[in-house]
């Protein structure tokens, strides 16, 4: 029986809207999880899935394991994957080592300068790892300052810088922040009641620490010492500087810009550095599985803070100090080279000038508009695309919502290196109206964004995580629409966290190299990290480049302690709103 036409066009319009009530979501929350779908598919799944396509295809292009056999088969191949897995490993053991204790020493007891001593902590994440291993090859290499010092009073020198132990020694201390800010915090969510159950039962010290408070604040370490691992294993810039190939990232960077694009070593080498993020990252989660971490109490009642006597503060005090100036001293090496005329087997730069400086503004200006550009577009994508993915996995039911968490988060995974060759893989034969898309700034932009892309999430998601749904269904009461009700009070609610959002992505995009080395074509192009890369590259070069880096540093920092601002700014907002 055929339906009347007016029937038949009732079906039809209710079709759509009871698609839309199955799917829990309307209209635009459709269009705008199909927006975000078609990103992130276009700009992190495709070029992923073409580096791991090209690895696994012959010539002829059926599929094989050939390639990976090659790799293991090539002594230089098999050397840097050890190698890199060594770094990794060792980095981690030395970061906790500098982390663990000084986390510990600050959230358990109670005395003058702690903020001061974490905010310090922190500050080796302002500066590019490859900028601070300039600074430390001139404190600390074969003829730096201390070893100078030390062959001319004491006749020995330490060899921190050689070889693939400056480059663990660069990468310990310049990562170890992660370890600390997650331990710190889970030092401080532990119920004090736990430590006082065990202080009664005669649990003190070492056997305290090891049985009781450290394993509950276990979760905290792990993440942190996961994402120390990933970003070792995956960093390019510092073995670069540090004449270190035989590591993975720089042998991919190094077979793409030698071999080509056909070589399918490169693509094997960008597999296993994929591989092994995302391994490090479930193991952190494994070691967890099935086990208990809660606490009955959080904050305030937390682990009991306890006042340092008088020959414990004067230990505590000095091994923090140790700690803090070798922790620091890339950044006071690279206000120093920044300055420095001539600074070359000596203790100290021979002479003074300011003509570094100089030679930057005249002749790299467009390597900072470059930065502002590349960086304020990406982060401005990526609080657009943080606002969408936090609205639909906490206001809709859309089924499959929090695999868009899961894409959007899986981006820390890949290294910047493996992105950009997907990048230029994937787009390699793309050129709207002539012009090749390889050839434009386009591809370094749309990588900082996607490679940034988990940090303006989180605090997206924490923003409107403190929104009460309340303030919206009594705004749709009164009448207003969904679109309405996002732009006029979900958005305003959310802007500190999304400015949080929008610097935390723009000033670690800021010192991204290892994307940005592979897809920068000419130097009008360049920005601020890879001008640094560049001076660097000669002993003429080192004091602009320090420069260079100094004002990085400057920017970097401007934009974290901005964002700590507007974080606070935020968490007071919400709880006025309550």
């Amino acid at each position: 029986m055929v339906a009347p036409p007016e029937s038949a066009g009732r079906l039809r319009a209710r079709w759509p809207a009871a698609l839309r009530q199955r799917l829990g979501a309307s209209n635009g929350a459709l269009a705008v999880a199909a927006a975000v779908v078609a990103f992130l598919a276009a700009f992190l799944l495709i070029p992923v899935g073409t580096v791991f396509i090209t690895a696994l295809r012959d010539a002829d292009g059926s599929l094989t394991l050939g390639h990976f056999d090659a790799f293991f088969a090539t002594a230089l191949m098999r050397e840097s994957f050890f190698n890199s897995l060594f770094i990794a490993a060792v980095s981690v053991t030395l970061a906790s080592l500098i982390a663990v204790p000084l986390a510990y020493i600050t959230a358990r007891f109670r005395f003058r300068g702690a903020a001061l001593i974490q905010a310090l902590g922190v500050l080796p994440l302002v500066m590019p790892p490859f900028v601070g291993a300039v600074a430390m090859t001139l404190i600390f290499g074969r003829s730096g300052s201390i070893n100078l010092l030390l062959d001319e009073y004491l006749g020995f020198t330490l060899p921190l810088m050689q070889g693939l132990t400056g480059v663990i020694f660069v990468e310990s201390l310049h990562y170890f922040p992660f370890i600390l800010m997650n331990l710190t915090v889970a030092l401080r969510n532990i119920d004090g009641a736990m430590e006082e159950a065990a202080l009664n039962l005669g649990c003190r010290g070492w056997r305290l620490f090891r049985r009781v408070v450290f394993p509950l604040a276990l979760p905290g370490y792990l993440a942190g010492a996961a994402l120390v691992f990933i970003k070792v294993f995956d960093d390019l810039g510092t073995p670069l500087v540090l004449g270190q190939t035989n590591l993975l990232a720089p042998q991919a960077y190094l077979r793409i810009t030698q071999v080509g694009l056909e070589d399918p070593l490169g693509y094997v080498i960008s597999v296993m550095m994929i591989a092994f993020s995302i391994l490090a990252l479930w193991l952190s989660v494994r070691v967890m599985k099935g086990r208990e971490y809660s606490t009955l109490q959080k904050g305030g009642a937390g682990i009991a803070r306890r006042r340092l006597s008088a020959w414990q503060a004067v230990v505590a005090y000095t091994g923090i100090a140790l700690v803090l100036l070798v922790v620091l001293s890339p950044h006071l090496g690279l206000l120093i080279l920044s300055f420095a005329r001539v600074w070359s087997f000596s203790v100290l730069p021979d002479a003074y000038t300011l003509a570094n400086y100089a030679t930057v503004f005249s002749d790299s200006p467009h390597m900072i508009g470059n930065t502002l550009l590349y960086c304020g577009l990406a982060a401005l994508i990526d609080v657009a695309l943080g606002v969408a993915i936090a609205y639909l996995i906490l206001r809709t039911r859309l089924p499959g919502r929090q695999w868009l968490d899961f894409l959007a988060s899986a981006a820390i995974a890949v290294p910047g290196i493996v992105l950009a060759i997907g990048y230029l893989r994937t787009f390699q034969q793309f050129e709207p109206f002539g012009i090749p898309v390889t050839q434009t700034w386009l591809l370094i932009m749309l990588a900082y964004a996607v490679r940034r892309l988990p940090y303006a999430l989180r605090s997206c998601m924490a923003a409107l995580q403190q929104i009460n749904v309340s303030l919206e269904e009594a705004a749709q009461m009164l009448g207003a629409s969904g679109g309405r009700v996002v732009r006029r009070v979900v958005i305003p609610l959310m802007a500190g966290g999304i400015l949080a959002g929008f610097v935390s992505s723009f000033i670690t995009a800021a010192v991204e190299l290892s994307a940005t080395i592979l897809l920068v074509t000419r130097d009008s192009q360049a920005p601020m990290s890879y001008g640094i890369y560049l001076y660097m590259q000669s002993v003429a070069g080192r004091g602009p480049g320090a420069a260079l880096g100094v004002l990085a540093v400057l920017l970097v920092a401007a934009g974290t302690y901005l964002s700590q601002r507007l974080v606070a700014q935020a968490d007071r907002t919400a709880l006025e709103a309550r």
